[in-house]
């Protein structure tokens, strides 16, 4: 008969270690994959946002990032020009994307793009974050400098001074 179960109780040690064996494995391969999907699904809405992460190791010349128990990959094309990261040096990087690979989920960060500094001056700057300053264009030569054009909405507010803060604080 179609769609109907029939339950029949089975003693366990009717099976044998290698049967036991191949279902621990089963269970564990389900959970290993249930991880990877959350790592994937937690992090593909990310894509753009500032993670701040410790640098754990090098692998070849890329950086491998931990933000919290995730492992992720700042490619050495990411990597600012001249910069070099000691283990445990906290990093601040731009989700660039995340990729399914047959190890699983894979993070990619970055430190180059110009959206990093955007994010940075947004988070920084309350006149950029609520909308009195817009940030017109940004030039960067990666590790070496940036220049930011900035405009202002409110003819009050001078959107330079604005951006470099008191002293200079929020541009440092």
């Amino acid at each position: 008969m179609l769609n109907q179960e029939i339950e029949v109780e089975i003693d366990p040690e009717e099976f044998g270690r290698i049967a036991a064996q191949s279902v621990r494995q089963g269970i564990l391969q389900r959970l290993r994959d249930a991880e990877r999907d959350r790592v994937y699904d937690d992090y593909k809405d990310k894509v753009g946002n500032i993670m701040t992460g410790i640098v754990q190791r090098y692998e070849r010349r890329d950086a491998i990032v931990a933000l919290g128990k995730t492992e992720c990959l700042l490619p050495f094309q990411e990597i600012p020009m001249g910069q070099r990261y000691r283990f445990g040096d906290r990093l601040r990087c731009i989700i660039v994307d995340v990729r399914r690979t047959p190890k699983g989920p894979q993070v990619i960060l970055s430190r180059t793009r110009s959206e990093l500094v955007k994010q940075l001056f947004a988070t920084e700057v309350p006149e950029i974050y609520d909308g009195t300053v817009r940030i017109v264009e940004i030039a960067r030569e990666p590790g070496t400098r940036t220049k930011i054009a900035v405009n202002s909405m409110n003819p009050d507010v001078d959107p330079v001074g604005a951006c470099v803060g008191p002293k200079g604080q929020r541009v440092q």
